[in-house]
């Protein structure tokens, strides 16, 4: 293991900081991706370890990119609904909300499209069953059964949430 950490570190550290513009970036990244390597298991069935870093590097990128733009959106929709006045969110707290909605998404990712889409309508809109059913064009009864459809698949998977926490 210290040998391919030790091989590889300077390599994939210049690498990421090409990519990234940033050493700071670049040397979190580099040990996040060092990180997951490790948790791997098998290391010897890693037959072209650079290659393998890179996917998990770029990888990690893309999931940091995602991050940030679901924090940003969340700012500007709280900066939008308080006072000018109003504080905003610790780090901490910002770190929990963003990883609460990032669960969500994926939780929604999951479900058929017109479910998601009704239940993100009903929930987050705040539209009725017979504006959603106008404009997705089916009936309110497929709405209503859209609506519970989602509401189960998110009940299972915070269940699974749970007991992966427990």
């Amino acid at each position: 293991m210290s040998a391919l950490y030790e091989e590889h570190h300077l390599w994939l550290f210049h690498w990421l900081c090409k990519k990234l513009q940033c050493r700071e970036d670049a040397a979190d990244t580099t040990q996040d991706t060092f990180f997951r390597l490790f948790s791997f298991g098998d290391l010897a069935q890693i037959k072209q370890p650079r290659a393998f870093l890179v996917t998990t590097a770029s990888r990690l990128m893309i999931d940091d990119s995602r991050r940030k733009a679901v924090e940003q959106r969340y700012l500007e929709a709280y900066v939008q609904s308080r006072s000018e006045d109003a504080a905003v969110p610790s780090a901490e707290t910002l770190t929990m909300i963003t990883d609460t909605l990032l669960m969500v998404a994926q939780v929604l990712d999951d479900l058929p499209e017109k479910p998601r889409l009704a239940f993100l309508m009903s929930r987050l809109e705040g539209m009725k069953y017979a504006e959603i059913a106008k404009e997705l064009d089916v009936s309110v009864a497929s709405i209503k059964k859209y609506i519970a459809t989602a509401m189960v698949h998110c009940y299972r998977a915070l269940g699974s949430a749970d007991d992966l926490l427990a």
